[in-house]
C-alpha cells in the first residue's frame, strides 16, 4: 500500500518501537523512535554495540516487525505493505550476502531476476554496477576468492541491482583495510552523487560520518539523543580542547587555577565553550599565563571531533565501542 506523503520524505517514523523478550523482563531495543529522512540525504546512524542501530535498519527494511508506532519507507508502510518496501530499497547488512561457491557477475543475473528484470535489463545493470563498482575483471571468479573489500563492492552492487531509491547500510565498511575503505567510499559518494540515491547507513568509523552525511543521528539505549549536522553537533556539544605544558606539576597546578581547568601532572586541558573558540582563546590565555609569571612551555590546540560529541552525550566514547567490540549485544544479536 502506497501512502499519500511528501514525495520529498522517503523515511518517516513515528513513535517507533521493538522490544524483545528476555528472563528479566521484555528489552526495549527501540523506544519511540521519530524519524524524517528526505530524498538526496546521507544520513550516518552513531552509536555504540547495542544501542539499538541495527534493529531500527531491521525495522526500517521489514526484516523485523515493530512492536509499536508507524513508519513509512519509500512511500509503503512498513506494517502493510512489507513486500512495496522492499522493491524499492537496497539493504546491505554487516555478512556477505553472495553465495561463496557462486560467479559475481551470476550472483548479480540471479539478483535481478529475483527482483522480475527482464535477462536483458538485467544482464545490462549486472555489467554496468560490475564496471562502476570496479569488480569487472572478476565478473567470473567465484565470491569466496574475493577479497573483503572486492565482497563489500559486490554486496553494494547486489542492493543496487534494481536502482532502489534508498539504500540501506549496516557496517558497510567494517573490517576492511583503510585502502579498501576509502574506495567504498568513494562509490558510494560517486552514487548519491550521479544518482541521487538516499544512503542511510550505521558507521563505527566517525570519520566516515564526519566527512561524508550531511545529518548525524546518534542512539543510545535505544532512543535517538542528537539529531543536526556533524557541524552543528559539535559546535553545540563539545567545544575546542586546549593542552597547555609547564616546567612542572606545581606550575601546571597553579596555572588551572588562575586560568580554570584541570591539571595533570604538568598538563593543562581546558575545552572552550564552543567549537572554533580554541584559536581564538589561546592567545588570551598565553598573556595571562605570561604576567602571572607562569609562561607555557608548549600550547596545542586541537578541534573537537564527532566522538567528543558522543562523549558529552552520553560519558563514553564510541571510537572506544567501534575498536573493541566485536559483536553486537543480546538484544541487536536477538534481532
Amino acid at each position: 500500500m502506497t501512502t499519500t506523503q511528501n514525495t520529498h520524505t522517503l523515511i518517516r517514523a513515528r513513535g517507533l518501537g521493538k522490544s524483545f523478550a528476555a528472563k528479566g523482563g521484555d528489552v526495549e531495543a527501540v523506544t519511540g523512535l521519530d524519524l524524517d529522512v528526505q530524498r538526496g540525504e546521507l544520513v550516518a546512524f552513531l552509536g555504540p554495540n547495542g544501542a539499538g542501530k541495527s534493529t531500527t535498519l531491521r525495522l526500517l527494511t521489514t526484516l523485523l516487525a515493530p512492536t509499536s508506532g508507524e513508519a513509512t519507507v519509500a512511500g509503503c508502510d512498513i506494517r502493510r505493505d512489507p513486500a512495496g518496501v522492499r522493491r524499492r530499497i537496497g539493504y546491505i547488512g554487516q555478512g556477505s550476502s553472495a553465495g561463496h561457491n557462486q560467479r559475481v557477475r551470476d550472483e548479480l543475473l540471479s539478483q535481478g531476476a529475483f527482483y522480475g528484470l527482464s535477462r536483458r535489463e538485467t544482464a545490462a545493470r549486472a555489467d554496468e554496477l560490475l564496471e562502476s563498482l570496479d569488480l569487472a575483471a572478476l565478473a567470473r571468479r567465484q565470491v569466496i576468492g574475493l577479497s573483503g573489500g572486492q565482497k563489500r563492492r559486490l554486496d553494494i552492487a547486489l542492493g543496487l541491482i534494481h536502482r532502489p531509491e534508498l539504500l540501506f547500510l549496516d557496517e558497510p565498511s567494517t573490517g576492511l583495510d583503510p585502502q579498501s575503505r576509502a574506495n567504498l567510499w568513494q562509490h558510494i559518494v560517486d552514487l548519491r552523487d550521479t544518482v541521487g540515491t538516499t544512503i542511510f547507513l550505521t558507521t563505527h568509523y566517525l570519520d566516515e560520518a564526519d566527512q561524508l552525511a550531511e545529518r548525524v543521528m546518534v542512539m543510545d539505549h535505544g532512543v535517538v539523543i542528537a539529531d543536526d549536522t556533524p557541524t552543528a553537533l559539535k559546535s553545540r556539544l563539545a567545544g575546542d580542547r586546549i593542552t597547555l605544558t609547564f616546567g612542572s606539576a606545581a606550575d601546571a597546578s597553579a596555572a588551572a587555577s588562575h586560568i580554570g581547568g584541570e591539571s595533570s601532572g604538568a598538563l593543562v586541558t581546558l575545552t572552550a565553550e564552543a567549537a572554533s573558540a580554541g584559536e581564538r582563546a589561546v592567545p588570551g590565555l598565553v598573556r595571562s599565563l605570561d604576567a602571572a609569571g607562569l609562561p607555557p612551555v608548549a600550547v596545542t590546540h586541537r578541534q573537537p571531533t564527532l566522538d567528543d560529541v558522543f562523549l558529552a552525550l552520553t560519558g563514553r566514547s564510541l571510537r572506544e565501542e567501534g575498536q573493541s567490540a566485536s559483536v553486537s549485544t543480546t538484544q541487536e544479536v536477538a534481532a
